[in-house]
């Protein structure tokens, strides 16, 4: 059985994700975090943990996702994963960063590995399907556990929200369209791990949100 566990770092007030299971054997999706303490929080629990991080995930490439992707390559010695339309939003961090005056020292590694929908993303006992749900970005991708129904999900569907829309590669139909074809052919019981915020479920989502009645 695996486990995830939720850090919210920086002032996007981000969700960084580590998933584990029995092996110790984890993964690290989204590493927002971006100053000295936000680094010690996430390495000390993978420590203390005695954890094996062996995969560094992108969802998408929003500043905010992206922080820690350099402290989390060099410290474990990891390759960056992501989808390949990505890296043109990947490479226009450092620009957004300026434009928004938050700093980042810290520029995210090139990827080398490239997801792609229908592959798994395997590590120790653990398997999660990789599904294309652009909209809010124009690749990203979500990871489903279908054996212990918990989806991660970047900033697609929120509690009682989606993504926002209105920043480069965002397109309104086509997210309402990803969700639709993605989560809401999910049982509803389906714990929606999502970007920022608290998590939710596909049953609750689909009776409730404003977005997708």
């Amino acid at each position: 059985m695996s486990l995830v566990v939720v850090f919210t770092f920086n002032d996007f007030s981000e969700n960084t994700y580590l998933i584990y299971d029995d092996s110790k054997e984890c993964i690290i999706i989204d590493p927002g975090n971006n100053n000295p303490q936000e680094d010690k929080t996430l390495s000390d629990f993978i420590s203390a943990n005695q954890l094996k991080p062996v995969r560094l995930i992108n969802t998408h490439c929003h500043l905010d996702h992206v922080f820690g992707n350099k402290y989390v390559a060099d410290t474990y010695q990891l390759d960056l994963e992501i989808h390949q339309g990505e890296l043109p939003v990947l490479e226009a961090s450092p620009a957004v960063a300026n434009m928004y005056g938050i700093p980042y020292p810290n520029v995210s590694p090139t990827p080398t590995v490239f997801l792609e929908p229908g592959q798994e993303i395997a590590f120790g006992t653990t398997k999660l399907s990789i599904h294309f749900t652009p909209g809010h970005s124009p690749a990203s991708v979500s990871f489903y556990n279908q054996e212990e129904a918990y989806i991660i999900g970047g900033d697609v569907l929120f509690q009682g929200s989606i993504g926002r829309t209105d920043l480069p590669g965002g397109h309104f139909d086509t997210l309402i369209q990803s969700i639709k074809d993605t989560f809401l052919t999910l049982p509803d019981e389906t714990r929606v791990y999502s970007g920022h915020g608290p998590a939710t479920t596909v049953g609750v989502e689909r009776l409730h949100n404003p977005f997708l009645q």
